[in-house]
């Protein structure tokens, strides 16, 4: 289920982020582990995490994720490991909140970009979800919350 689409402005938002490239099939083995990684460097650090862990998309395939794995932060992360300094952007977006279970995330794209299709939004290369709530705040998939955000060309 998706909420009303909006478009919004967005503003640039320091982050802590660890760059991937794996295979779709490889996903949902690297993400996990790679939040443990991201949460442990900023832990290390004394630095606490604002909001949930998103997924910043940079390329899309249909083979392979290329993509950010991150959290906000207010104090800079220092480089570590695979932890960098990374940044959400501050861009027009458009936006809405999937519900639901992360197996509907592929549909939950397909109906946004419709959408944007519909009313004639120009769509950006790239695009970002926001994990809000998950597997790690509740046991139930149909309450997870994953807030979609496509960059607009226009």
């Amino acid at each position: 289920m998706l909420s009303a689409p909006e478009i919004i402005q967005t503003t640039a938002q320091d982050a802590a982020v660890i760059h991937l490239t794996v295979p779709r099939s490889k996903m949902m083995k690297v993400f996990g582990p790679a939040v443990a990684e991201l949460m442990k460097t900023l832990a290390d650090q004394g630095i606490e995490p604002v909001g949930a862990v998103f997924a910043h998309h940079l390329k899309m395939s249909s083979e392979t994720f290329d993509f950010e794995l991150g959290v906000k932060v207010l104090t800079p992360v220092k480089a570590a490991g695979r932890v960098k300094p990374g940044q959400l952007p501050a861009t027009k977006v458009a936006r809405t909140v999937y519900t639901g279970p992360y197996e509907g995330l592929f549909g939950a794209w397909a109906e946004f970009n419709t959408w944007m299709k519909a009313n004639g939004h120009v769509q950006g290369s790239s695009l970002w979800e926001v994990y809000s709530v998950g597997p790690h705040s509740s046991p139930d998939p149909t309450t997870w919350r994953t807030e979609l955000n496509r960059p607009l060309a226009n």
